[in-house]
């Protein structure tokens, strides 16, 4: 096919997501419109094991990549030469995954001579709002929940990060999955645990809210994990209790901590969740009754959206190339993937693990 110039609503961007679990190819224009996609899961690969294995992973994504990026692209009449960008992300993630995605790009980046956008995984989620939502604009209050981060950031635009909270320990998505894992519910644990939080008692089991009303504005799971481990141990309480007690936790910790950042940073028009965790219901509905007591739209990814994806990837590119300028000329083919990247680099160092967010 001939080379095509785009305008910014028309352009078209490839995207390549491999930070984890999930190898995820998608072209989305900058209208909006996700032209096609593909998301192979690792589930099988990793259940036996609990948990994801960074050598695994990196190899089902070296295995799967190229037949969904030929998949992808056959089944949307495209060739290279339609696409205006390459957009991969670049990190955080496992490093052995990042690198299968990011060299990738660079290889047909290098093929077509399109620009390599190198995409922080984060600020896909971040913007993955505004791809499903036209009226959503800058600024908001981003909750980002998923299985390896826990932030509260100021999303002022396109690269303007402000965080305003990051977790000192556990993300929420690893306490959801290490929760299953002590309760013997399988991979994925948040998917499960909800569901078996459906049928137990919010108010059954003490379990702590770590944090909660704190002047450290931060989030900690660590001792909520603890307190479920103690709580299966003793045999006093049913499983779907517990399920539904932890989930309830955790629940409050994020009003709360949401209450707090709001008070040193806000108002705000919008509050956003994105991530993994975003597609719990039970967490949706508590972000979206805070939300209208504060006077804020709500507004969360389709769940398509919410777990690692391709389409945020690309539409992250696709709000780069409409800044234009330096913002659209690319990336250089050197750029190194990144296990650790985080949005805002000026943020101040947090104490426990919260530096790697």
């Amino acid at each position: 096919m001939g080379s095509v110039t785009h305008t910014s609503d028309t352009r078209i961007v490839l995207g390549i997501e491999s930070s984890c679990d999930e190898t995820a190819v998608a072209l989305v224009r900058g209208d909006r419109t996700i032209i096609a996609q593909a998301i192979a899961s690792q589930e099988a690969e990793h259940a036996p094991y609990g948990g994801v294995v960074p050598e695994i992973a990196a190899r089902a994504h070296a295995e799967r990549l190229a037949p969904m990026l030929a998949k992808v692209m056959s089944e949307a009449g495209l060739g290279l030469d339609d696409v205006d960008a390459i957009a991969a992300t670049a990190g955080p993630g496992l490093i052995g995954g990042v690198m299968v995605g990011l060299v990738s790009a660079k290889a047909l980046a290098m093929a077509s001579g399109k620009p390599l956008l190198a995409i922080n995984h984060l600020e896909g989620h971040a913007l993955s709002p505004r791809l499903a939502d036209d009226a959503l604009a800058f600024p908001y209050l981003l909750l980002l929940v998923s299985g390896g981060h826990c932030q509260i950031l100021a999303v002022e635009g396109v690269g303007q990060y402000r965080r305003l909270a990051t977790t000192i320990d556990d993300a929420l998505g690893e306490a959801f999955d290490k929760t299953a894992k002590i309760l013997r519910l399988g991979y994925p644990g948040g998917p499960a645990v909800e569901r078996l939080a459906l049928e137990g008692d919010p108010k059954a089991v003490p379990l702590p809210r770590p944090l909660k009303g704190s002047a450290e504005p931060h989030f900690s799971f660590a001792g909520l994990k603890s307190a479920v481990l103690r709580a299966v141990e003793s045999g006093a309480h049913k499983p779907a209790d517990i399920a539904a007690s932890f989930q309830q936790a955790a629940v409050d910790c994020l009003l709360d901590r949401l209450g707090y950042a709001l008070t040193r940073a806000g108002p705000f028009p919008a509050l956003v969740v994105a991530g993994g965790v975003a597609a719990n219901q039970t967490v949706r509905a508590a972000l979206e009754n805070f939300a209208e007591k504060h006077a804020m739209r709500f507004t969360a990814p389709p769940l398509a959206l919410c777990t690692d994806n391709a389409a945020m990837i690309a539409w992250a590119g696709c709000e780069r190339l409409a800044l234009g300028g330096n913002h659209a000329a690319g990336d250089s083919l050197d750029f190194v993937a990144r296990p650790r990247w985080p949005l805002d680099p000026e943020a101040e160092t947090v104490r426990g693990a919260g530096v790697k967010a």
